[in-house]
């Protein structure tokens, strides 16, 4: 899969479809005046194959996971700081994104949409094509499914209301967010019931899998607050018993133990597939890489922009608990660089090689997705092939005890919570903190998470999920741990909606705060 799904069909998908929600019927029937791939496609397997590997193909560029939707979803939370000159990027984290400046987040808004069309696509057309093979139809249908629901997850969870797609030919209005839950909600439910647990073929590593599906789908719960739903879901993840945490923290975030036992469901980044430009959005054009621009925008000072460097709050709440030998958290080295005695980056000493200047010796920069550990001398050719794990294991777990503790079973989260701290060696939290109440082990979740997952996208997912910015002494104490927060005004929670959609969408209402 890491390279057969990049065979997408470059002239068929240069439609005029990533506009999203403002189109009309005569719009979507355009094609491209210099092929004629259109009037002939959708007949055969294969078609049905490279349509849905088309709609994966949206998960890689500029506006997605090549760089975009992890700047979106890191640089709110209070994990991540930015001092990045541009100021589209600077303005993430102070909630100060511009209406009249869509850059990054109106490429995210945008390229969703795109991938959200490409899987309608093949929801119209491949019941359509006879396809002898009902476990590969399925498959293909369970797979379009998935990503029209992952895409729209993206957009429901970062633009509030949005149009929710759901056919080709169609003007489609802006919805409430209640609304967008709901179709992704269905969305995850149908791929669930069609896809496999796994695949036999390896070119097929890396597809949405029934435990991807089921794993979103409680997620999507989570995030409605629906938590005995959440729960079925993600104990039906567990059950499946197919995942489990893969011994070494930092093998989630490097080249060389991709799709692993740990990992549900990860964007394929490959240095050696396609060509070596950037794939910066639009119609595929056959030159393009398939590499992540990410290790470069949060590279360390002189290893790449260092558009993205953790919090010193985040340094410090790894250091409050040793493990069980007496050691840091060994999820904190794995996570960022700092002067500590024998430090490596990039085949570098930390302390010799920042040692002229002490803003930098002093300074921390992130770890986690870095082509770090020598093979590489930085991350200026814009081209790193690290997979980005969108959904883990480890996440599973600690939704779960959530969903547990959220539902009246606070002592059975110790359970999940222990085996994810385990894998770094810390004490048995049933001995260190026993018995908490259900609004205790809320925040210790919250802690739990926040040194599991940072730059990982999930931070402020969690923050905003939970409420904390609409409770005054939440707020107040994350102003206290990252002075970005000081700027956050009430909506601003959501990015606006780009002004494009404003303008071709009559009726769209902005979203508050903006």
């Amino acid at each position: 899969m890491k390279h057969k799904i990049y065979n997408y069909l470059a002239g068929f998908f240069s439609l005029a479809i990533v506009t999203t929600s403002c189109v009309t019927d005569d719009d979507l029937i355009q094609v491209d005046p210099n092929n004629d791939a259109v009037d002939s496609f959708w007949k055969t397997d294969q078609d049905a194959i490279e349509g849905v590997n088309a709609a994966y193909g949206s998960l890689l560029t500029d506006g997605t996971y090549m760089r975009s939707t992890p700047l979106l979803l890191d640089l709110k939370g209070d994990d991540t700081r930015s001092n990045s000159p541009w100021d589209a990027m600077y303005n993430v984290g102070r909630f100060n994104s511009n209406v009249s400046n869509a850059a990054i987040y109106g490429w995210a808004y945008e390229t969703y949409y795109q991938g959200i069309y490409r899987a309608n696509q093949v929801l119209e057309n491949v019941p359509k094509i006879s396809i002898t093979d009902s476990a590969l139809k399925n498959r293909i249908l369970g797979e379009a499914y998935f990503l029209r629901g992952l895409y729209l997850f993206h957009a429901v969870n970062m633009f509030k209301n949005v149009p929710v797609p759901t056919q080709i030919a169609a003007i489609y209005p802006q919805k409430t967010e209640a609304e967008g839950w709901a179709q992704v909600i269905a969305d995850f439910k149908s791929a669930a019931e069609f896809l496999p647990v796994s695949y036999s073929n390896a070119n097929d590593k890396g597809r949405a899998t029934k435990g991807a599906a089921l794993g979103y789908l409680g997620k999507a719960y989570l995030f409605t607050k629906d938590f005995p739903n959440a729960k079925i879901a993600f104990k039906q993840v567990i059950d499946l018993g197919v995942y489990s945490l893969v011994s070494n923290y930092r093998d989630n975030f490097t080249d060389t133990n991709e799709n692993n036992s740990e990992s549900l469901f990860e964007v394929q980044f490959s240095r050696s597939a396609g060509g070596v430009d950037l794939g910066w959005g639009g119609a595929p054009a056959t030159g393009w890489g398939k590499t992540s621009a990410r290790a470069i925008t949060y590279g360390p000072r002189a290893f790449g922009w260092t558009d993205v460097q953790p919090t010193f709050t985040l340094f410090n709440e790894y250091k409050q608990e040793k493990t069980t030998t007496n050691q840091d958290d060994p999820r904190l080295d794995a996570t960022m660089f700092y002067n500590k005695p024998g430090m490596m980056l990039y085949g570098q000493n930390f302390a010799t090689f920042y040692g002229g200047n002490a803003g930098d010796l002093n300074d921390l920069f992130c770890r986690k997705y870095q082509n770090s550990d020598g093979a590489y001398a930085n991350e200026f050719d814009w081209r790193s092939g690290i997979n980005e794990r969108l959904l883990r294991y480890a996440d599973i777990l600690l939704m779960y005890a959530e969903c547990l503790n959220e539902t009246s079973d606070t002592p059975g989260a110790y359970t999940y919570i222990q085996m994810v701290r385990n894998r770094v060696g810390l004490p048995n939290l049933a001995t260190t903190k026993p018995g908490m109440s259900q609004a205790q082990m809320r925040d210790q979740i919250g802690h739990e998470r926040f040194l599991e997952f940072p730059l990982e996208g999930h931070r402020f997912d969690d923050i905003r999920r939970w409420g904390w910015l609409q409770d005054p002494v939440k707020l107040a104490w994350l102003k206290s741990r990252d002075v970005e927060f000081n700027s956050y005004a009430t909506g601003r929670e959501f990015f606006p909606i780009p002004q494009l959609e404003m303008d071709n969408n009559p009726g769209t209402i902005q979203n508050t705060g903006y």
